[in-house]
């Protein structure tokens, strides 16, 4: 046995920390795809968080609904800590909603309506959760992280807990600071504004529509495959080449939405990794656009 693995199953006995050998990712990721994680922590509150983070010799990823991510066949050779339901509570102090990471974007939406606030309408339908959406700088329909957020608080790799505020996030086009970083989003909050609880609604329903109308919400998948290049749409490129409905197994390039790759059956990760390879090299080809991915890969 790894002497990290050894550790982590000492921390996990000393510090009652839950905990689960061998976890298949698919059952942790939106796209449903992925080989086994070592070892999934699920920790129930920040002090167990900072006692995993504290130690320098496990290889920890931290994810929370998987919604942006790809995991490799063979898994993770590592730790991977999911911030779930022991971190999902949203509280109103004013006007500022104070999110934990693991808490679902239609949460906080559903609590902003609820207590008539609006600003985080854009959100609504977004199948990720808090500690993602500050990670990326999620964002859809003219609206951003960026625009509502106030501060996050972090649990760093010495396990020390420390907030920066929005000046100090980073934060720009499906980017933060966090991006390649060993730091763990544990909270953030969402500065709002008043409105009228109709329209706060009628917003919601009306983006929501537009994601039922125009995306592929039956399949499984990462949303938006590709981030948008710099002049263009990522899925106008990919409609333009002709893709959609181009298959690799069981990984397709969405017949609705051009931008989505979708898992319609059991695809793998490597039918998917190389459905990606053939549009980014059609696109290359036929429009000069050098498409990057949006969806995160882990695992080898």
């Amino acid at each position: 046995m790894n002497n990290w693995i050894k550790t982590v199953l000492s921390l996990c006995e000393k510090h009652g920390i839950p905990y689960e050998e061998n976890a298949p990712m698919s059952a942790h990721t939106t796209f449903k795809i992925g080989g086994p994680a070592r070892i999934l922590l699920l920790p129930e509150n920040m002090e167990q968080i900072a006692v995993l983070a504290a130690e320098k010799d496990i290889p920890l990823t931290f994810i929370g609904r998987g919604s942006n991510l790809l995991v490799a066949d063979g898994g993770i050779n590592g730790a991977v800590v999911v911030l779930g339901s022991g971190f999902s509570a949203v509280e109103l102090q004013g006007d500022t909603l104070i999110c934990e990471a693991g808490a679902s974007l239609t949460k906080v939406c559903q609590t902003a309506l609820q207590n008539s606030l609006s600003g985080v309408e854009f959100a609504y339908g977004i199948p990720g959760t808090v500690g993602g959406a500050v990670y990326m700088n999620a964002g859809a329909y003219g609206g951003e992280v960026k625009d509502v957020i106030l501060w996050a608080e972090y649990i760093d790799k010495n396990g020390e807990l420390h907030r920066a505020c929005k000046d100090e996030l980073e934060l720009s086009y499906r980017h933060s600071r966090f991006c390649g970083g060993d730091d763990c989003i544990v909270r953030a909050a969402f500065e709002l504004i008043p409105g009228d609880p109709a329209e706060i609604k009628a917003k919601m329903d009306d983006l929501m529509g537009r994601r039922r109308d125009k995306q592929p919400l039956e399949y499984p998948s990462a949303g938006s495959t590709f981030k948008r290049p710099e002049g263009a749409f990522a899925a106008a490129l990919i409609d333009q080449c002709g893709l959609k409905g181009m298959r690799v197994g069981d990984a397709m390039v969405s017949e609705k939405h051009a931008g989505f790759l979708v898992n319609v059956g059991k695809a793998t990760c490597a039918e998917m990794d190389e459905l990606i390879g053939k549009v980014r090299d059609i696109v290359a080809e036929k429009t000069g656009y050098h498409l990057e991915t949006e969806v995160y890969r882990l695992g080898e």
